[in-house]
């Protein structure tokens, strides 16, 4: 088919039509060529994958993680998967996928996972495969609706920009305020090479636009899928490269998506991602964080006020006015209100503006009507109608007050985000119902056994576990016992060899731990500060920093710090620049990836920051041979969600401490842990300047178990002794 010309109002694009998947196959060739002959099993592929890596072995977790896939598939049971850091576990699923007729989807939660898949992962596997399946597997990403380009939006972003961003006071900018004349030509000319980039690009993938855009630019020509029309009544349907992105999942072998967009899927009965018969769920620790973040909803006075401004054109006045007084009072009950979870209800303010905001969007939406096919400009009738839908949601949501929705008010330290917040107290039903019906699921993690069982994941992710011991103290002892790794509770004494963590199972899954090829009781130690008070105050104590000093000049840097806090962060700092001449880097203090490439780059530089650093950070090699952590991670009080649950499991008889925020520690520590060890060739030291991971019965034992078997001590002159010798390597 040749090339065509699309277009409605001022804009017109030349386009030729996309392939119809990543790679050459049709698919035709693809369905065709599946079905003759011999089919080579996942094993099969994956010893070609292994063989075609220069220097590439067979590893046995990776193998049994196959095999494993393999016996589901056919069995139709759900698996939960285990593999440790250097497992493989990538080609451990993809090669089974490949023996699955139609799509497999694989979601993943972090957009580095998502990119290794794509640019490295898979193209080596397909050119590995190739020979054995007689053709080239294809595969595609399948990406929200938000991350293409909109060629409606953009045919409209020159007369949407006064209304839509010109006179914004976001809560994202500092302060708020109106958009100076100088950042709003600044704006315009984004939206020119936007232009020009539409001309040239084949998917509109805003990850392929070199350089970016900022945010405010990308929403001008980006569409949300509630507020698509749908291709059949979109001027620019026949190019849309949102539905092309859809097209090309349809037809390959192997879809790559994300959490978020899996989360939305489910919650609009699975009409996003094609069908299939496989899901992989890689970083599965993060789906029900993501499912939950998903199904939560907001309502803020700016986004009330631009909606009204949106939708102002297809309202009469008096309709418009109410609009505005909604957000207004909404405004007002937000100044008034503290930030925190609501236990007693809507707060009075609240819930009038609520009331206005409900009858107000009700009133408008009747107003606008259906939007039809000969509407004079259909795409802003629907962005209006949207909007206006969702906000009305949510306020009826709020107003309902329902016993499985937590509601809070939210504020930023600086004062320019004020929100009132819902969102579902579990998602475990939800995952019941949606996730693993009419397919098989795979979901896996270095991180899915928790205090050595994987009884606690599998309910967080809906399936229905057997009964476990009646607290983690328990949990602890049964596995001591009986089976799984080792505790080491004895400190100062290695870690005897680990075994693998007992499989569990129940209706229509099971779960397995293939381990990982790093020994780690021989390449690092875990070192727990026992002798430290414990810690009571916010921010770093005197005696931790302390603590943290000795054991970073021991070493000469090569630490990365992972803290509760960023005040606990920035203290950390200032006391090594004070009394050091190490090179300290502060996460906020420059972009991220500048600050990782740095701290990869200069040895005896040491980086700090908080949460986002305890999974997002990957430095093999002997640039991090010392993890820092200077206490135990639980959720904080004022954590909405978390708190609330707990205080469910309280109301119900149990300890919502251990059901929740026990859980929650474990996932975290071991996420942070698992920074040290990245390849067969690395050593270094844990450090937790937290002593309750030793002396707290009820739970440390349990945390412990949640970690790597490193060998573990409490003596400081050990971990201090295993440094100085590094310092010399």
């Amino acid at each position: 088919m040749g090339a065509v010309a699309v277009g409605g109002g001022g804009y017109r694009r030349t386009v030729t039509p996309p392939r119809t998947a990543t790679g050459s196959a049709t698919p035709s060739a693809r369905g065709g060529s599946r079905r003759r002959g011999a089919r080579p099993s996942g094993t099969d592929l994956l010893a070609a994958a292994v063989g075609a890596v220069p220097g590439g072995t067979a590893r046995p977790g990776q193998q049994q993680m196959t095999t494993a896939i393999e016996e589901c598939v056919t069995s139709g049971e759900h698996l939960l998967v285990q593999a440790g850091t250097g497992t493989g576990k990538s080609l451990a699923y993809l090669a089974p996928a490949l023996t699955v007729d139609g799509p497999v989807v694989v979601s993943t939660a972090t957009l580095a996972l998502q990119s290794q898949l794509v640019d490295h992962d898979l193209p080596r596997l397909a050119d590995a495969v190739e020979p054995l399946l007689g053709r080239r597997p294809t595969f595609a990403v399948l990406k929200g609706r938000h991350h293409y380009l909109c060629l409606a939006r953009l045919d409209n972003s020159t007369e949407d920009e006064p209304e839509d961003t010109l006179f914004d006071a976001p809560a994202s900018r500092p302060g708020g305020g109106t958009k100076w004349l100088g950042e709003a030509g600044r704006l315009g000319k984004q939206i020119e090479r936007l232009r020009g980039w539409a001309e040239k690009t084949d998917t509109g993938d805003r990850d392929e636009l070199d350089p970016g855009v900022d945010d405010q630019a990308w929403r001008l020509v980006s569409m949300p899928s509630r507020e698509c029309v749908g291709a059949t009544r979109c001027p620019f349907g026949a190019e849309c490269f949102a539905e092309a992105s859809r097209a090309r999942a349809r037809e390959a072998d192997i879809v790559v998506t994300n959490h978020s967009l899996l989360a939305v899927d489910m919650l609009a009965d699975r009409h996003i991602v094609p069908p299939h018969k496989l899901l992989i769920v890689d970083e599965a620790h993060e789906l029900a964080d993501r499912v939950s973040s998903a199904a939560q909803a907001e309502l803020v006075p700016e986004l009330i006020d631009r909606t009204t401004r949106r939708a102002r054109t297809l309202l009469r006045p008096e309709t418009a006015d109410a609009l505005t007084a909604a957000g207004d009072a909404l405004a007002v009950g937000l100044a008034e209100a503290p930030a925190g979870r609501l236990t007693a209800g809507l707060p009075s303010p609240l819930r009038e503006a609520c009331t206005l905001l409900d009858a107000a969007t009700r009133t408008a939406l009747d107003a606008i009507g259906d939007v039809k096919s000969d509407d004079p400009d259909p795409v802003r009738k629907q962005q209006a109608k949207a909007a206006l839908d969702d906000l009305s949601t949510t306020a009826q949501r709020l107003l309902e007050e329902a016993d499985h929705d937590v509601a809070w008010v939210e504020k930023n330290d600086s004062g320019s985000r004020r929100a009132l917040v819902v969102a579902p107290l579990s998602v475990a039903g939800t995952l019941a119902t949606h996730l693993y019906d009419e397919r098989t699921v795979v979901a896996t993690s270095a991180t899915l056994a928790l205090g050595g069982r994987f009884d606690t994941v599998a309910r967080a992710l809906g399936l229905d576990a057997p009964p476990v011991p009646a607290s983690p103290a328990a949990a602890s002892l049964a596995a001591r016992t009986g089976a799984g790794r080792p505790a080491a509770e004895t400190p100062g004494r290695r870690l005897a060899d680990a075994t693998i963590v007992p499989a569990t199972e129940g209706p229509g899954w099971r779960s397995l731990d293939v381990g990982s090829p790093f020994d780690y009781a021989r390449q690092g130690i875990l070192y727990v500060a026992a002798h430290l008070p414990r810690p009571s105050v916010s921010g770093l104590p005197d005696a931790a920093g302390e603590e943290l000093l000795g054991l970073v000049e021991a070493l000469g840097g090569r630490t990365l710090g992972l803290f509760s806090s960023r005040r606990a962060a920035q203290q950390a700092a200032e006391l090594l620049r004070a009394r050091t001449d190490l090179p300290v880097l502060l996460q906020g203090e420059e972009a991220l990836p500048l600050l990782v490439r740095r701290f990869r780059e200069e040895r005896s530089s040491c980086l700090f920051g908080v949460m986002s650093l305890w999974q997002g950070v990957d430095v093999p090699g002997d640039a991090c041979q010392l993890v820092v952590i200077d206490r135990l991670p639980f959720p904080r009080p004022d954590e909405p969600l978390a708190a609330a649950r707990a205080a469910a499991v309280d109301a119900g008889g149990g300890s919502g401490f251990a059901a929740v925020s026990v859980p929650i520690a474990a996932v975290r520590l071991a996420q942070g842990v698992g920074r040290l060890i990245r390849a067969t060739g690395d050593k270094g030291v844990v450090a937790v300047l937290d002593s309750r991971l030793e002396t707290a019965r009820g739970y440390g034992p349990f945390l412990r178990r949640s970690l790597p078997p490193f060998w573990y001590t409490t003596r400081p002159e050990v971990a201090r002794g295993a440094l100085q010798r590094l310092a010399t390597t």
